[in-house]
């Protein structure tokens, strides 16, 4: 009777540790996940725009294929490449986060100046793909390649966010965050592409006047609601790439553009001692957007003619 107490001793002490270290990994997760909340508006605003131009019932499997690109590009990819560098290469995590921020910029710079210095023949990759066919697997590969960058922006900054602790601990952690933001953002752009067909059901089928009201409402807003959306993704792109340039640049020893923006923000916050946080944020935002524009003007022809041609050269998954 003796023995079988001290193993159940035993059983209730491994539980204790078990259930210590589950509270310890959602701890560390939701604070991991806190830090990259401002990279996950800057998934979920880009990804719905991949969707548009497409029937209403290939929409939802446009997004779960893209859905499980990000989850292979976190768990099986950037996972093990995060923690190997965090471990043995820890050096070269700046420069490689500066190389997706100048992608990022040069992916928004590129929609920009397609919007405003557009002339006949830049449509050529696109009506290329005359088969709808091809031309979902060419959004999804897209999809897939941009979400690459920014979920190893997200998982970069979980990863720093975690304390020291031994391999197995920020493996769990970071796996624990790439599922929980995956879920979150494509989640949220399952209900934010299929808002127009719960409106159109809202106003065909409801039963009272304020819910067919209210149906017509969303169908009518959806329409502005995604080209703003589409303008943010662009936003966030030029922001999220300029901001992580400018901080790598301050890693690396070169400060000057950091602290010029700096000075900047803080005078033009002191103006305003109401909101001088609100300001601050928004000129350091703003320079940040401005600087990946120029900077990602500048790369375009890199990008283009360089590394795109041998970025689709690299061996596609199956989605």
């Amino acid at each position: 009777m003796s023995g079988l107490l001290a193993l159940l001793d035993d059983v209730a002490a491994i539980a204790k540790v078990a259930a210590a270290s589950l509270d310890d990994i959602a701890a560390q997760a939701t604070k991991a996940g806190s830090k990259a909340a401002v990279l996950v508006i800057d998934d979920a605003a880009v990804t719905p725009q991949y969707t548009h131009g497409f029937k209403p019932d290939r929409e939802l499997p446009i997004v779960w294929r893209i859905a499980k690109g990000s989850i292979r590009n976190k768990l099986l990819i950037l996972l093990p490449a995060g923690l190997g560098l965090s471990a043995f290469a820890p050096w070269a995590v700046t420069p490689l986060l500066m190389l997706g921020g100048g992608y990022l910029c040069y992916e928004g710079a590129e929609k920009v100046l397609q919007k405003y210095l557009h002339h006949e023949g830049e449509d050529e990759a696109e009506t290329a793909y005359s088969d709808p066919a091809h031309l979902e697997e060419a959004k999804i590969a897209g999809a897939i390649k941009t979400d690459f960058i920014l979920s190893a922006e997200i998982m970069t900054v979980s990863l720093a966010a975690i304390p020291e602790s031994n391999i197995w601990m920020e493996g769990t952690v970071l796996a624990t965050v790439g599922i929980g933001i995956t879920i979150l953002v494509y989640g949220g752009v399952a209900l934010i592409v299929k808002a127009d067909d719960l409106g159109l059901l809202m106003a065909r089928r409801g039963r009272f006047r304020a819910t067919r009201a209210t149906g017509r409402g969303i169908v009518k807003f959806m329409p502005t609601f995604m080209n703003w959306l589409t303008i943010i993704g662009t936003a966030a792109m030029l922001w999220v790439g300029g901001s992580i340039i400018i901080h790598g640049l301050e890693v690396l020893g070169f400060d000057w553009l950091g602290h010029l923006i700096k000075g900047w923000s803080g005078a033009l916050g002191n103006l305003a001692p109401w909101g001088a946080g609100f300001v601050e944020w928004f000129v350091t935002a703003l320079m940040d957007g401005i600087f990946g524009v120029a900077l990602g003007a500048a790369i375009i022809p890199l990008v283009s003619k360089v590394i795109a041609p041998l970025w689709a050269k690299l061996p596609k998954f199956k989605t």
